[in-house]
């Protein structure tokens, strides 16, 4: 007979939450080529006003590698990636790079541009920004550049750089860039709707549900929110992947141990897995993955209503740890 400890897999495949639950949505807010032209201009302080001056480049589904990105597009002889991030992610310019490339080939190719000619080939000039509106506190603007991740550090220039600007939208942050977006506002203030009710220990249903009331009530991004109040539910409220969230999650709990000084064993048994790498580094890494995982698994499986005790029981159960540890977690 199956226990309730072996169950927990079964319950997690199902579960409605998913930690970049807001870039799917951010995407749709910006969908409309007009409302994108409007963000260039506030962050840019332009005045463009014929969105078809604007052309769409961004990459829906490449092979290569997988990649994806949020939005890009080429306006005034610049090429704009821009990309949302609910975490915070210091290897953003790595993907970047990648993405560039895969834009600047697509631009070569469609526009029958010969780089191995004696002419020198004229590029969209790149810029970068990234949309920050996670938990963790960090400035209104942030530069990540690619060459901080090189090692060893020389002292002659890297012959190869890529720069973003990380832009916190957090309601309360950029008020003077979201204040000359409107659509940019909406979507940040929609997201502080959500949060504040979560931290008031609403499910997230129930969260998501109350904030799109009140902003169809303050006129805040009503035309998805009254049309396809629904659809923007099944975009915040997405099948929850294990496998993703559990990998995550150990990622994170394995950055912060090293930043405490994880040893070498410990890097080591990284390489061959996650669970050996969690045996043979028992430390401050593996502590701060499991309680970020028992945390995330409480909102999730309260977020479906399931009771209090039953929550402390299962999970109990599943990470062998008390129920006393479980409801202080509570």
């Amino acid at each position: 007979m199956k226990t309730e400890k072996l169950n927990i897999t079964k319950i997690f495949k199902r579960l409605p939450i998913v930690k970049k639950h807001k870039d799917r949505l951010f995407q749709r807010v910006f969908a409309d080529k007009r409302d994108l032209l409007d963000l260039y201009n506030a962050i840019n302080h332009t005045n463009y006003t014929n969105p078809d001056n604007l052309e769409i480049t961004t990459l829906e589904d490449v092979i290569y590698m997988s990649m994806k990105n949020d939005m890009s597009f080429i306006i005034s002889s610049t090429l704009n990636l821009y990309e949302h991030q609910s975490t915070f992610n210091p290897n953003m310019p790595v993907r970047g790079l990648m993405y560039f490339s895969r834009l600047y080939e697509g631009y070569i190719k469609q526009h029958n541009l010969d780089i191995y000619g004696r002419s020198l080939v004229k590029l969209p000039t790149p810029q970068f920004i990234i949309f920050y509106n996670g938990r963790d506190e960090y400035p209104d603007e942030m530069i990540l550049r690619l060459s901080d991740a090189f090692t060893p550090k020389l002292s002659a220039e890297p012959v190869l750089e890529c720069r973003a600007t990380m832009l916190n939208i957090n309601y309360g942050h950029n008020n003077t860039l979201l204040n000359s977006c409107k659509r940019l506002h909406d979507y940040s203030y929609f997201i502080a709707r959500i949060n504040e009710y979560i931290d008031n220990k609403c499910t997230m249903h129930d969260a998501i549900s109350k904030a799109i009331d009140d902003c169809i009530k303050d006129d805040v991004l009503t035309d998805i929110l009254v049309k396809c109040k629904s659809e923007v539910k099944s975009m915040l409220l997405t099948e929850f992947d294990e496998k993703l969230h559990k990998k995550t999650v150990y990622n994170e709990g394995y950055e912060d141990g090293h930043k405490h000084g994880m040893n070498e064993g410990f890097e080591q048994g990284h390489k061959r897995g996650v669970n050996e790498g969690f045996e043979r580094g028992i430390s401050e890494g593996y502590d701060k993955a499991r309680e970020n995982d028992i945390k995330h698994s409480i909102d999730m499986l309260r977020s479906i209503g399931m009771p209090d005790d039953r929550i402390v029981r299962l999970i109990a159960q599943n990470y062998d740890v008390s129920e006393e540890y479980i409801s202080e977690k509570m």
